[in-house]
Formats: C-alpha cells, structure tokens, sequence
C-alpha cells in the first residue's frame, strides 16, 4: 500500500497527512484560487497528471460541494491538479442523502480535513426558486426537489426584496453550511477541530473566490 510520511494512503489519516490542519488545506485552495484569477496556474490537467496519480490511493486533502453550472469547474478555479480535492456537484448545491454520504465518506475514510460549499452569483438554481415562489407554480419533475431545498433561503430573504437574489444565493451556501456541521458523522470531527466546514461565493466576473463566513464549528 502507498504510504503519505508513514500514513498509510486510503485510511482516515490520509487526508490530514496531506492536507495537514482545516485551516492549511483551505489556505491551499484560496492561494490555487489566486493562481487561477492572475492567470499563472501551475496545473494543466494533462495526461501525465493523470498518470502519475493512477498507481497510489487518492490522498484528497479538501472537498467541494459546488453548482453544477458550466462557468464553474471546480479543479480549474482552484488550480488543483489530479487526486487534490474531491468534487461534488448538484444543481445550487443541494444536500441529499449520495451527497451527504459521499462527504461522510471522503471525511472518515480518506481524512479529508477540509469541506467547503461553493456558490456563484446569478445561480439559475436559486433565480428558479425565486420565479416559482414568486409565481405559486412549482416546477414538474425532479427539478422541483432542488426548489423545495433551495425555498427555505428564498423565504428567509423575501420574494419582494430588489435583492432577493444575491442574498438568498449566500444564505442557502449558510444553510447548506450548517446543515453539513450537524450531520451526526460530521459533527464530532468538526467539534474536535480535525475538520472544517466552511461557505464561500464564486464571482462570475472576476474568477474570485470569497470566503462567507470562518471555517469551523
């Protein structure tokens, strides 16, 4: 079995060994953010990456829960290269049980010390949450489910505010936050400080990553 500093790769402590604490693996995605918004990335993503990956157990030291919209490719505004971070998508990053469980696992089986929540501005996700609240017709289909769990952050911000929203895509990325933090499997390794749960925004225009509120319990 391939080895991270005597930390056998694929147990629990894999993550942290390369990731270190929450707060170095989130400082190692912002500086990759950084990277990305001056145009100087260090990562090409090419076939040689790749290979050069495929023989040892991924060793992920964060992991992202984004949109699944096509302006946001989650390694690329990191700037991270193959087996670095764990990437889940759903529609205005919505929770269920295969996200919530994937998350669970790449914490307590890979170690990930690291979550984080990503939302964007002008999400499609939550402005359809918005017209079918604004409107009472609830959309057919699955897409439906997203606005049902999207709707709690839309009502908080009211459907009548000018700036319904921007405000409610931060609140749902606050919700989401806190529903990860007190997940029962989460919620005694972020008490402990082994790991961090934190919220932060995508803007469209610039590339930049925001941070919404500190990594923690």
């Amino acid at each position: 079995m391939a080895s991270t500093g005597g930390v056998p790769a694929g147990s629990a402590l894999a993550g942290q060994a390369r990731g270190g604490t929450p707060g170095a693996a989130l400082a190692e995605l912002l500086a990759g953010n950084r990277r990305f918004v001056s145009g100087q990335p260090v990562h090409g993503h090419d076939v040689t990456a790749a290979a050069a990956t495929a023989s040892g157990d991924q060793q992920p030291y964060a992991v992202v829960l984004g949109c699944i919209d096509s302006r946001v490719p989650l390694e690329a505004i990191f700037d991270q290269t193959f087996g670095s971070i764990c990437v889940i998508r759903t529609g205005g990053h919505v929770l269920d049980r295969a996200v919530l469980g994937s998350i669970e696992y790449v914490v307590e089986v890979l170690g990930v010390p690291l979550v984080m929540v990503l939302g964007h501005e002008r999400c499609g996700a939550v402005q359809a949450t918005v017209d079918a609240l604004r409107t009472g017709r609830r959309p057919p289909g699955s897409l439906a489910h997203l606005v049902d769990r999207i709707a709690p952050a839309v009502a908080e911000v009211g459907v009548d505010d000018p700036q319904v929203l921007p405000v409610a895509v931060r609140r749902h990325v606050a919700r989401t936050v806190t529903t990860l933090r007190a997940d029962p499997r989460l919620a005694p390794p972020v008490t402990a400080g082994r790991v961090a749960v934190t919220g932060a925004l995508y803007d469209l225009a610039t590339g930049e990553v925001a941070l919404l509120d500190p990594p923690g319990r």
